[in-house]
């Protein structure tokens, strides 16, 4: 069976969870994550992808961007992928590809999932045992959205904004977020749906997003539909 269209919409934010090949360990060293991160920067900038949250953990990535274009996220972990992918395998004296060759991904209705998108790769740190809070993990765009720095990889949110009428109120408030935990019923539900592919959000919003991608959108009921009387 051929393999389904990635679900990519321009203009609308999408979380997307990208795994080193074979579960190995993708960043070894600080230098590592630095890397990655120049790398982002740059390839930001050449694909116009508005990145509003990230979080580079030992054995994978998360972000959550919003493409200008529904080519342009693929083309951004591309490019990514060939400029660290190089420089990780000579500093490591390592070969072969150094991430899953398909990223995954799901879109994001905004507003209503936004705040716990950002907030479930803020997290991510935290509820893999790295750290104890979310702001103190200094390879995630946490620190940003908490007040403690400035990231110039990071376009805020509306959504975010929306959290206070000034910066240290948005940035307490933030804070107070991140300090507790999604439900795991939440959880669930996104790292699902970034894994499967699916829209998250509405009813009303995985229909559209299904009408204008011409491909299902969410996970399908099982067995065949019921004869009618």
């Amino acid at each position: 069976m051929a393999r389904q269209r990635r679900l990519c919409v321009a203009h609308e934010p999408h979380l997307l969870s990208q795994r080193g090949h074979g579960g190995s360990l993708g960043f070894r060293t600080d230098d590592d994550y630095r890397a990655y991160l120049q790398c982002l920067q740059q390839a930001v900038l050449q694909h116009r992808v508005a990145v509003h949250a990230y979080a580079l953990l030992p054995q994978r990535v998360l972000l959550l961007a919003t493409p200008p274009e529904a080519r342009s996220l693929g083309h951004l972990l591309q490019s990514i992928g060939r400029r660290f992918g190089a420089d990780y395998n000579r500093r490591h004296g390592r070969t072969g590809a150094l991430w899953e060759g398909r990223f995954r991904s799901a879109v994001v209705e905004a507003p209503s999932q936004l705040i716990d998108c950002l907030r479930h790769v803020e997290s991510a740190p935290v509820a893999d045992g790295l750290v104890s809070e979310a702001i103190d993990y200094p390879w995630s765009s946490a620190a940003h959205h908490g007040g403690r720095r400035v990231d110039p990889i990071i376009s805020e949110r509306a959504e975010y904004w929306c959290l206070g009428n000034t910066p240290f109120d948005r940035e307490a408030h933030y804070r107070h977020l991140l300090d507790e935990p999604l439900a795991p019923s939440v959880q669930r539900r996104i790292a699902e749906a970034t894994d499967k592919g699916w829209a998250l959000g509405s009813p009303a919003f995985v229909r559209r997003i299904e009408e204008v991608t011409d491909r299902p959108a969410s996970a399908r009921q099982r067995g065949r539909p019921a004869k009618a009387c």
